[in-house]
Parts: C-alpha cells; structure tokens; sequence
C-alpha cells in the first residue's frame, strides 16, 4: 500500500482514499457499485445496416468480456477501475499493443501515483508516471483513462477528498465509538489525590492496565491515601452517539448516490419500495459509470477508423427485471403485439432457443386485429382478399365493397 498521508478533517482525523474505506459505509457503497459493474457483461460490437451483432473475431472483444491481461479476469480489471475511480475520481491502464497496432493487455496503474499534464510544446495530453523512485512518461495513446465527475474535463475529482469532512466525521465516531467499549465503555474520569504525587504518570498507568478494557469493566477498584474517582466526558446518549453514527451512513450514500438498504440500513425500507429503489439505482447511479466505461473504451481503445463500425456496450437488462409476474406480463404484451419472439424472451430469461422448426424465431400478432378499411361498412370480400393474397398483391390495395366478410 502506498504511504497514506491524507487531509486533516475539522473532525480530527487525517483522511485519504486508502483509509476512507476503514469507514464501513465508504467500504460498502464502493463495494456495491464496484462489483455490480465488474458482473455486468460489456461485449463488443459491430454495427449492422440493420441492428448490431457481437464483434467475436475482433481482439479487443475477449480483452473487454473475458481477460484483460493474465493476471486478471475482466471481473477483478472492472473492479479494480472501479475502485479507482470511485475512491480518486480517475481510473488509469496502461495500454499494451503488438506489432500489428492491435491491443493485447490492459494493466491498471495506481491514480494516486499518476500526474496528467499538457505538454507545453505539442500542446497534447501526457501521463506522469511515479512508481519506485522513477518517473514514466506515457502519451495518450498509451493509456486508457477513465475520468469521472470533472471540473476540466480532462482529470476527475476525487469524491473522498471532495467529501472529506463527511467521511473524517464517520471515522472520527466509528473511532470514539470503540474507544469507548475499549476502555470498558466508560467516559473518562480523574483520579484525585488529596496529597502530592511523586509519580502521576505512574499511577495512570497502573489504573489503566488493572481497570482499563472491556475485560476489566466489572472488577472492584480499591482506592488508597483518601483518593477519590471523578467521571468526566459526555455520555453517548447525550452526543446522540447513534443517531449520529445513522446520519453519517446516509451521508457517505448521498455522496455515491446508494440507496442505503443495498449496504444494510433498512430503516426505512419497506417491501413496496426496495425494488423501486434498485432500479432507480440502477438508472441513477450505476448506468452514468457504465456511459462513462463506454465512452472512454470508443476513445482510447478504437482506432478512428474503427470507431465507425465498432462500439461496446454493458448488457445491463438483468438490473432492470422486475419480479417474475411484472416480467411475464412484460414479455406477454411483447409477444401478443409481435415485436418478441419466443427465442428472444427465452434469451432474456437466459433459456436455450426453439427451434426453427417450433416457430422460436416467429414474430406474431392478435388476429382479431384487422386493417381499417376491412371493418364495418368498408369491409372487403372474403373472396376478394384471398384472391389477391395469393397472386401477391397487397390486401390493402383490393377493391372496397360495401359486402360484409363470409
């Protein structure tokens, strides 16, 4: 781990990205959305005249789904980004290609260790490198930088530095908190002596190593020489020790936009109102990261020609679901009104495909649905219809009678 210098808080604690994540808060928010990210598939794909299908033979495509380097599975690259960035803001890799120009493996390089500046002659973007007493220059086109909430555009900012105060508060509590129970969860108190004392530090001690600690909260303390124990310090209950503790944890989820049942605060949760949430979640807070993932692999990862035929994209339907029943009717309506196949619900629900020859792949509609002018007064000769269906003409072109169907 790097040295871990941090920012004075008025809270009295230094805070830094590394040790943030003692707050438990911090540690779970970042967790949640970290992880939901990593899980998430993000192919590659090439554009069709008509759709997309996946880019498979492209080399990026099982750098990006599968492995980015071999010491890593897309998983733990994603995570690892993702820690980064939302921990300093920025998430950097350094870009390894071959002989052809094609791109191999992607490593992550530590943010708190990077310096991006502008080169004053090219007037173009370089990354500053320190890592064991050496500096590396890399030009853009070796790195892939994944910049988050900005001022410049160009370096993001960090959001535990943005938000020090919340999170000095969080550890300063979580701190007095166990400070408290370590000492037997008493407050402090003064010993008092009615003569001098050769010794005081002596005698604080010798007090603390005998009745200090919770495993010694319940023993007996003899007082000798007339000497009496004072209690100091404020009670929990009246620094509202709890509640404070409670506002902290809402505090570092505004910070990350988590709705706070995802890491354990179920205060306020009810069934009616949890999923809601999730998705919310997932529109809210994890679909602007994946934007951002996609953004900067289509400019750092693609060539220019490429960016024309080729995009990635996270499948992010899976968040989305709802429960089982709102799924069904979805696909119901889906299906009744032809724009799904069963193939393509059974994909969804990740189900293998029908067969062509069950019909999988047919697109279907109501039957009871009919044109305009075949209703009522305008309707078409049965006969008419279906001599002109089969000499394949339009059936909307066949002449109006004022018959009804047989």
């Amino acid at each position: 781990m790097a040295e871990d210098i941090g920012t004075n808080s008025n809270a009295g604690k230094k805070v830094s990205e590394y040790n943030a994540m003692t707050s438990t808060a911090v540690y779970a928010c970042v967790r949640v959305i970290a992880e939901t990210v990593a899980s998430l598939p993000l192919p590659l794909y090439i554009r069709k005249t008509k759709g997309k299908e996946k880019a498979i033979k492209h080399p990026l495509y099982s750098i990006l789904h599968d492995l980015p380097n071999e010491e890593m599975t897309s998983f733990s690259f994603r995570e690892t980004m993702m820690v980064h960035l939302l921990l300093w803001g920025n998430a950097y890799a350094e870009i390894v290609r071959d002989g052809a120009g094609n791109i191999v493996e992607l490593y992550p390089l530590q943010p708190d260790k990077m310096v991006v500046e502008r080169d004053k002659e090219t007037k173009k973007i370089k990354y500053k490198y320190f890592i064991d007493g050496r500096q590396i220059i890399y030009p853009k086109e070796k790195i892939f930088h994944i910049p988050g909430l900005s001022f410049n555009g160009i370096t993001g900012i960090s959001p535990i530095a943005a938000a020090r105060e919340a999170v000095g508060l969080s550890l300063a509590v979580e701190e007095f908190g166990a400070r408290f129970f370590g000492n037997g969860a008493r407050p402090g108190g003064i010993l008092e002596h009615p003569g001098v004392l050769k010794d005081p530090e002596k005698l604080r001690k010798q007090w603390e190593e005998v009745y200090r600690g919770v495993g010694n909260c319940h023993k007996v303390a003899v007082l000798e020489e007339g000497m009496k124990y004072h209690e100091i310090g404020i009670p929990p209950e009246d620094a509202q020790f709890l509640q404070t503790r409670k506002f902290q944890i809402n505090e570092i989820c505004r910070i990350y936009r988590v709705p706070p049942h995802l890491i354990g605060d179920l205060e306020h949760a009810t069934f009616s109102n949890i999923e809601n949430q999730s998705i919310e979640f997932a529109v809210h807070t994890i679909r602007p990261w994946l934007v951002r993932w996609e953004q900067a692999i289509h400019k750092c990862l693609l060539t220019p020609s490429e960016r024309k035929k080729y995009f990635a994209k996270f499948t992010i339907d899976g968040l989305l679901r709802g429960d089982f029943k709102t799924r069904m009717e979805g696909y119901a309506i889906g299906r009744q009104n032809g724009w799904y196949s069963a193939n393509d619900i059974r994909e969804l629900e990740d189900m293998n495909p029908i067969g062509e020859e069950k019909g999988g792949d047919l697109y279907l509609i109501n039957g009871n649905m009919l044109p305009l002018n075949m209703a009522g007064a305008f309707a078409k000769s049965k006969t008419e219809v279906n001599n002109q269906f089969k000499e394949g003409g339009d059936i909307n072109e066949t002449r109006e009678t004022d018959g009804k169907l047989d």
